[in-house]
């Protein structure tokens, strides 16, 4: 039976895309026969012990070296990077792995694979998104700067030296690829959803519906964390021209994160204040609930690295449930969306064409039927963890056959 310890950025009882994918792989991999264990950083920030179960999934934390060290640029990462370290030496020579699996960011593969080389385990690294560019996004770097710079040179460093590499579409296997790393030690798993875990042709729930001020009319909504890359101020500023030719759309904003703010101050300039409902952070289990209020979903995303190269979870969720989606035509949207089949794509960060592809798509209710199941079938057939998570058995297995020969 081959023994994974997986090194995580954060983890559940913490949400994001980042923790949802996590457990599908963990999920899968259980499957398939192999023996998971799961350390996370000082990252997770959720308050625990050295060890915690969640939902059954045994987790071992990391505790975060001195506050003051870590608001401190470049001190703090290292000194991450060195606690990480020390707890990922202890925990490995306890559970001796066969294989230490490192996922972003690259502060997770440098620790892991200087563990690695001391207890003489396989490291690999899974790049889900590439740390330089997310900073990009938080506005603590710019592309290009010293800093953009320094940090792509430690993520090249640790490709360079894993053993194997994972990534999870072909727009950051192509980047990879280009830094010199071979191909054939670049393998891709995708984005996918757990099928059994959507339902199609949810009824919208009154109450809640009357509750938010929304009875009778027409819902674009998007559901999830409200980060810039979002393009969620694009949605608002097409707004008013949706609501030329139809004055029963409202904006459904379900989640929170670091725009909320700025969000809600451009709804009142925009005068849309009763046009926009905002729910904040809802309980994962009541997620359902708000999907099934939306009759079209929106995924705006602006143009940048970040969502040129990376694909998302949340569309994938939306054909799941049989969904009507408009997302913008960025790299990540164009590996998964067809354009009139599955969905319909807009150009990025045009208020104009956001506004012409959603009042379009609800204007012509001849075709949901057909674009909901064609992304139904897609998910189906291509994007499901089972095939998804079946590509890390060829490059385990080459990993652990190397280490017993």
């Amino acid at each position: 039976m081959t023994r994974v310890l997986h090194v995580l950025d954060h983890s559940i009882p913490l949400h994001s895309g980042y923790t949802f994918r996590t457990l599908s792989i963990l999920r899968e991999q259980r499957k398939l026969g192999w023996e998971t264990f799961h350390l996370t950083t000082p990252k997770h920030t959720a308050e625990s012990g050295l060890e915690e179960t969640v939902d059954g999934w045994h987790f071992y934390r990391t505790p975060a070296p001195e506050s003051g060290v870590m608001r401190l640029p470049g001190l703090g990462e290292l000194a991450l990077m060195r606690q990480v370290e020390r707890r990922l030496q202890e925990v490995a020579e306890q559970l001796r792995p066969d294989i230490l699996h490192a996922h972003s960011p690259v502060l997770n593969a440098l620790p892991a694979l200087r563990v690695g080389k001391r207890l003489g385990i396989p490291v690999v690294y899974e790049v889900r998104a590439f740390w330089e560019d997310a900073a990009v996004d938080h506005g603590t770097t710019e592309e290009g700067s010293l800093r953009y710079r320094f940090t792509r040179s430690l993520e090249t460093r640790a490709l360079k030296q894993a053993n194997h590499v994972f990534t999870i579409c072909e727009g950051l296997r192509s980047d990879i690829v280009a830094r010199g790393i071979a191909a054939d030690k670049v393998t891709v798993i995708p984005n996918a959803v757990d099928i059994d875990a959507f339902d199609v042709g949810g009824v919208p729930d009154g109450g809640l519906k009357a509750k938010l001020g929304l009875a009778g009319c027409t819902i674009v909504g998007f559901i999830g964390s409200f980060y810039a890359y979002e393009g969620l101020d694009i949605l608002l500023a097409a707004l008013p021209a949706i609501l030329e030719k139809m004055p029963q759309v409202r904006v459904l904003l379900v989640g929170g994160g670091p725009q909320d703010a700025a969000l809600k101050a451009q709804a009142q300039a925009l005068g849309l204040k009763d046009k926009v409902v905002f729910t904040g952070r809802v309980p994962h289990t009541e997620v359902q609930r708000y999907y099934d209020l939306v009759d079209v979903l929106a995924y705006p995303r602006h143009s940048m690295r970040l969502t040129e190269l990376v694909t998302p979870l949340k569309p994938l969720e939306a054909m799941a449930q049989g969904r009507l989606l408009v997302a913008s035509d960025v790299g990540g949207h164009k590996e998964l969306i067809r354009h009139g089949v599955t969905g319909v794509l807009f150009k990025a960060g045009s208020v104009e064409s956001l506004a012409d592809a959603t009042v379009k798509l609800l204007q012509e209710p001849e075709r949901w039927a057909q674009l909901r199941a064609a992304g139904r079938k897609f998910v189906e057939t291509e994007r499901n963890w089972t095939k998804s998570i079946a590509n890390y058995s060829a490059p385990y297995a080459a990993l652990t056959d190397r280490v017993a020969g």
